[in-house]
């Protein structure tokens, strides 16, 4: 599961070539996650906290949400990062948390199982 995970947050960081940026595609992606997540987020607050243009803004959420990375909910005019758009944060952030531990660190979590 977790590999599956991985290989879609590469293939949407391949699919959307919205020109360049100093960011990463996948980093954008976890910031519209996190924004998402809990209560929802507009699209407006999506635009200001990940710091994105409205067209940028709206190529991402397509994406997202075509792969039921979030969820619109039509009543609240919101975006909710699913379950599986969780899942995907989540990987990612336990990716970023092993990039900065040192190798011994990394050795110990994958001893114990972690990604």
């Amino acid at each position: 599961m977790k590999l599956f995970i991985i290989i879609v947050i590469i293939r949407i960081s391949k699919a959307m070539n919205f020109g360049s940026s100093c960011r990463d595609r996948i980093c954008i992606i976890s910031h519209i996650l996190e924004v998402a997540k809990g209560g929802g987020a507009t699209k407006t607050r999506i635009m200001y906290k990940a710091n994105l243009g409205h067209d940028q803004m709206k190529g991402y959420l397509t994406i997202l949400t075509e792969n039921y990375f979030l969820y619109y909910d039509l009543h609240t005019q919101t975006f909710k990062t699913t379950e599986k758009g969780l899942k995907v944060l989540e990987a990612y952030n336990r990716i970023g948390d092993m990039m900065k531990a040192s190798p011994q660190q990394r050795l110990v979590q994958e001893q114990r199982g972690g990604l």
